[in-house]
């Protein structure tokens, strides 16, 4: 028998899909979007409810181990005749509180300023905070080189003539440092700030260099020049030193002020301690005495008493 064949099957082919985009949402309707929406309201609720986060956040600035107690601030040692209370009397000028932040950007540049302000403070070197809490401020101090005598009394003042707190001197201290004498102006302001006077400014300078040497010298004051005008030129200030014994030196211009021919301060010094140690006093044998040691081959004196300027050669 025969097989018949059969016929292929053939499928329906699938309907056609017809693919629509959907067309972008315009105007009111792409406000009220979803996901537009949710943004919108988180953003709304932001100023609501930030506040009440942020206050239960922990205080940073606020925490010990960002305190800084004011004596926790450590300062170089500072030398004899400043107090050494500095340290609270800046804070009481500065108007501080127990403590302060180390969390405040402006805290190193305020700690600074503030004992730049102090009258005992010559520069403020460094200030270094630390953790956990301290601080650490290098200071440059001002020294007494000189009292200044005045109508009143006497004026303390450091090298470049800047006045001294006179409570934080002993009476004492009239017999540690040198005299000025014959200055005729008065302070132009408050302690911490210059006198105000070429010629005290001169006078300090000398000061500075005696200073050290002062008792051993046998000296008793340094006497200023009187001034020629209302602005007189420290170049052309002549001053005098006065011995123990009421002698009187000439000692010539204050160091720096670069005069050609003037002796240095070193060469002057030299000449005063090499007619020390030849003549045991200024005053010997025959004194008080008028001493001139500017000259460059010799020192000449003569006595005080005598009517005629032109003196002895003693040393060459």
């Amino acid at each position: 028998m025969a097989r018949v064949p059969r016929e292929p099957v053939v499928k329906p082919a699938p309907p056609a899909v017809e693919i629509v985009e959907a067309a972008p949402a315009t105007g009111l309707r792409a406000l009220f979007q979803p996901r537009l929406l949710i943004v919108l309201a988180a953003l709304a609720a932001i100023p609501v409810f930030l506040p009440q986060w942020l206050a239960k956040l922990p205080k940073l600035a606020e925490r010990p181990e960002y305190r800084l107690p004011v004596a926790k601030i450590h300062i170089n040692p500072p030398p004899k005749f400043v107090p050494v209370d500095l340290v609270g009397q800046v804070q009481r000028l500065a108007g501080w509180k127990e403590d302060l932040s180390l969390l405040d950007s402006n805290l190193t540049a305020d700690v600074a300023e503030a004992f730049a302000a102090h009258p005992w403070v010559s520069r403020v070197v460094q200030v270094k905070k630390a953790f956990p809490a301290a601080m650490d401020v290098q200071l440059e101090y001002r020294r007494p080189v000189a009292l200044v005598e005045v109508t009143e009394g006497f004026h303390v003042v450091d090298a470049d003539g800047i006045l001294l707190p006179p409570r934080d001197f002993p009476s004492s201290i009239k017999t540690q440092l040198p005299i000025i004498r014959n200055v005729l102006s008065n302070p132009a302001g408050v302690p911490g700030t210059a006198w105000g006077d070429a010629t005290v400014l001169a006078a300090a300078r000398l000061a500075e260099v005696l200073e050290a040497r002062w008792k051993k010298l046998e000296l008793a004051a340094i006497v200023a020049p009187r001034p020629m005008s209302s602005n007189p030129d420290p170049t052309q200030m002549v001053f005098e030193l006065v011995s123990t014994g009421g002698s009187k030196i000439l000692w010539g211009r204050a160091p720096g002020t670069g005069q050609p021919g003037e002796l240095t301060a070193n060469q002057k010094l030299s000449r005063l301690t090499k007619y020390l140690a030849e003549f045991g006093s200024f005053d010997q044998p025959h004194g008080p005495y008028e001493i001139d040691i500017r000259h460059w081959q010799e020192i000449s004196r003569r006595p005080l008493t005598a009517s005629k300027p032109n003196g002895n050669r003693v040393r060459r």
